[in-house]
């Protein structure tokens, strides 16, 4: 069968949420892209269950926040319950800040929803092709001598077609690897991974059962029991039961085991029927990774998601993380395809992205030991034969899942960073020894490096608002911010409402200049220090110098 030929900028390998968002920012870029996908449709498994305030925000710009929270739990599903059994009270419990109410922080609330209810709103949200049941099956470099002289990368990639058996060779500038943790990709270029890799085998039980009254008298996105986790799946019912995977899986009675972990407790009789019918829809098996890759980048080829960083599940972040990193690279992928960033760009996103990797693998860690705490102080509790307490003292604050300083308070370090002296500061793999390292409390700072903070700019519209395809510079004085020089580069110029001067560190004449992704790339506090200074900025932040 003869092999057909396609030619795109930028391949995605990968339709799960991290693959779908780089494919709607690089359409909005106005990218040429194709993501393939080898299973044959989106994932039928609730798998990942929470967006967190800084994805909602990404999918805010992309117009996509209200058809989520529409499909999403009510806030008051954003808690954990600790419990012996499903029926049983709580003896612990957490809210999940930025999830169960709104946040002054931030424009939007995070929601407990599962990604089977995610995918489609993401594929929806691009019209740029996707071709499911399409396997890459080999991948190699190319380089003609013209695109050479010029420092142009490319690849060609081979794609296999299950349904039809036909293969196409598809040529691409760049390579978006968001194909999973047991990515083929990452494999095939070589790329080594740190951390503790494969943690334990899990299984995911899907099923029916009459509970969704009483579930709306005890809300949470996540019941933590003695047998296992609960999870309420959709609004209008379904429900997912995690345990550790058993030795004889093709003997496993899947419906009797999920009725013994419903348990019989106290007040059953209250809120449940005790004969309850269990209908197993779906059992998947699937393993716990925890490592990030030891790169992010291989030549033209670029890490994202699970591909890059496998992040256990407590606190929901690894799908959180990866909507992240393509909100980090997209910007940069287009800079260098539309001619106004050098190659050298690509080089910041694993300077940037992979700190934070690090930082939530060790996060999520800490989530873990916490919960399985709270579960072995009730151990110890049940062993002494006495009647235990209803209550298990929580070894965290009210705070600690809040998480708001491990979303929102990620800072850059690398050279498309300018500090306010205007010259790029090292970069550093070490933990930051800023306020918002701690992973729960954010303090809103408009330093280089930092997420733009939230504030009005008009009544319903967030200084977020005001970032998009574009480099934004915010200042109370924009007459004194022209740009005759500038037009190289794609660059909005906005009011800054006097009040909110102070707040970011700015005189009446000064200004922040937001990077497309939200971060601050340089700050003036005191005003323009030369005519060239815009240029000059937007210059390093980029790696590229227009022609005069």
């Amino acid at each position: 069968m003869p092999v057909a030929n396609a030619e795109v900028e930028v391949l995605i390998v990968g339709g799960g949420p991290v693959g779908l968002t780089a494919r709607a920012l690089l359409e909005r870029w106005g990218v040429r892209v194709l993501l393939v996908e080898k299973h044959g449709e989106l994932s039928p498994f609730p798998r990942s269950r929470l967006v967190n305030v800084r994805s909602m925000e990404i999918f805010r710009r992309l117009g996509l926040t209200a058809g989520i929270t529409a499909m999403a739990f009510a806030p008051e599903y954003g808690r954990i319950r600790f419990r012996d059994t499903l029926y049983d009270r709580d003896f612990a419990t957490a809210a999940m800040v930025g999830i169960n109410a709104p946040v002054p922080e931030s424009p939007v609330t995070g929601v407990v929803t599962s990604q089977d209810r995610l995918e489609p709103t993401l594929l929806a949200a691009a019209d740029a092709p996707v071709r499911f049941g399409v396997e890459l099956v080999d991948l190699a470099e190319e380089a003609e001598e013209a695109e050479e002289a010029e420092g142009a990368e490319g690849v060609v990639a081979l794609l296999l077609d299950h349904h039809s058996g036909a293969e196409t060779r598809v040529r691409a500038r760049y390579v978006l690897a968001a194909d999973g943790a047991n990515s083929t990709i990452r494999q095939r270029l070589g790329i080594g991974t740190t951390g503790p890799g494969a943690v334990g085998r899990v299984t995911t039980v899907v099923f029916d059962a009459d509970l969704d009254h009483w579930r709306d008298r005890h809300p949470a996105g996540v019941y933590f029991t003695t047998h296992g986790y609960f999870l309420p799946l959709y609004p209008e019912g379904g429900w997912a039961w995690i345990v550790p995977t058993p030795e004889d899986v093709a003997g496993t009675d899947w419906s009797g085991l999920v009725s013994r972990a419903l348990g019989s407790g106290a007040d059953v009789r209250a809120d449940v029927r005790a004969d309850v019918r269990v209908d197993v829809l779906r059992v998947e098996h699937w393993v716990v990774n925890a490592f990030v890759a030891e790169r992010f980048r291989q030549g033209p080829v670029l890490l994202a998601g699970d591909a890059a960083h496998a992040i256990p599940p407590a606190g929901g972040m690894g799908m959180n993380l990866g909507v992240a990193d393509v909100h980090n690279l997209c910007w940069k992928l287009a800079g260098v395809l539309r001619g106004w960033a050098g190659p050298g760009l690509l080089e910041t996103y694993e300077t940037e992205r992979r700190p934070v990797a690090d930082r939530t693998l060790r996060q999520a860690v800490v989530n873990t030991h916490l919960m399985f705490d709270v579960q072995n102080r009730r151990q110890e509790q049940l062993s002494t034969g006495s009647a235990a307490p209803t209550e298990v003292e929580r070894p965290w604050s009210d705070r600690y899942f809040a998480q708001l300083g491990l979303v929102l308070g990620v800072t850059y370090r690398s050279a498309a960073v300018l500090t306010d002296h205007s010259t790029p500061p090292e970069p550093s793999d070490e933990p930051s020894d800023e306020p918002s390292d701690t992973g729960t409390d954010y303090v809103p700072t408009a330093l280089p490096g930092h997420r733009m903070p939230h504030l009005w700019l008009t009544r319903d519209r967030s200084t977020l608002d005001a970032i998009g395809e574009w480099f934004t510079l915010l200042t109370p004085d924009p007459t004194q911010w022209e740009r005759p020089t500038t037009s190289a580069w794609p660059l909005r110029i906005e009011p800054l409402p006097h009040e909110h001067a102070d707040l970011c560190g700015l005189r009446p004449q000064g200004a922040v200049l937001i990077r497309p992704d939200g971060h601050i790339g340089a700050r003036w506090p005191n005003g323009l220090p030369s005519d060239s200074t815009l240029r000059q900025a937007l210059t390093t932040l980029t790696c590229f110098t227009p022609a005069t």
